[in-house]
């Protein structure tokens, strides 16, 4: 299968050449694609150098910082129009390990539509994070899982491999989501498709370079965009529900 690791960068300078290193050393047959909003911090110039040396890295340039979602977007049309049967998402940072990747493309292979690395399942870990960090990962993924009626354990992972049909079954022109909630938002569509999602444990490390782009902001839009979907979607099946009896009903006084 032909594989693009999607990694989205800004200011990322200090971390990027370390993790593409390792991604190249770890799954040599994979295709690499920075996504660079712009970086401030010339991330995008130094991709582009990398990409010199290096036919198997491609980088691709947006105007400027429009979320975690957007990029991931941009990247798999990017991706989808190129012909690559696997889409990967992975972070910049080292906090997602390519030495586990191999994980992810096994379950595809074996057929997973969606492929997630997992903090929260049996084998799984983080490292280096502070216990605030876990509860707040962990009462998210919670949260969204009794919200949607997800089957997962750590569906706000950024650690990812969709299969390129799954990808192409997904209206992605519709999701404007960004950070924890563009993680949930694409899980939970993959699932209401009826898709086979796998998750393999993973460890996760604290990056250990650079500046976290995570937010209270983040966290607060996944937490609200959960509970809408959530709720919509019980009002959609209760709506469902009386209208059915509804139209019993009318179909029994007819008779009548």
């Amino acid at each position: 299968m032909r594989v693009l690791t999607i990694i989205p960068t800004y200011n990322e300078l200090e971390s990027l050449p370390k993790t593409l290193q390792r991604l190249r050393e770890a799954v040599p047959a994979s295709d690499v694609l920075v996504v660079d909003d712009n970086s401030p911090d010339g991330t995008g110039q130094l991709a582009d150098r990398i990409a010199a040396g290096d036919s198997q890295v491609h980088v691709l340039h947006r105007k400027g910082k429009e979320g975690l979602g957007a990029a991931y977007i941009a990247g798999f049309k990017w991706g989808l129009d190129a012909g690559y049967e696997v889409l990967v998402e992975m972070d910049a940072d080292g906090s997602h390990k390519p030495e586990q990747l191999p994980l992810l493309l096994d379950a595809v292979e074996q057929g997973a539509d969606l492929a997630m690395g997992s903090r929260w399942v049996p084998g799984g870990s983080v490292v280096n994070w502070p216990l605030y960090r876990q509860a707040i990962s962990r009462t998210g993924s919670t949260y969204a899982r009794l919200m949607l009626g997800l089957d997962i354990k750590d569906v706000t992972g950024g650690f990812r491999a969709f299969r390129r049909s799954t990808l192409e079954k997904l209206n992605l022109d519709t999701v404007d989501s960004v950070g924890y909630g563009f993680q949930v938002d694409l899980a939970w569509r993959v699932s209401k498709l009826g898709l086979t999602i796998v998750e393999r444990p993973i460890t996760f490390v604290e990056r250990e370079l650079g500046a976290s782009k995570m937010s209270g902001n983040i966290v607060l839009e996944a937490m609200v965009n959960v509970t809408k979907w959530g709720l919509a979607a019980r009002w959609n099946t209760l709506n469902g529900k009386l209208s059915g009896k509804n139209k019993n009903t009318a179909r029994q006084a007819g008779k009548a």
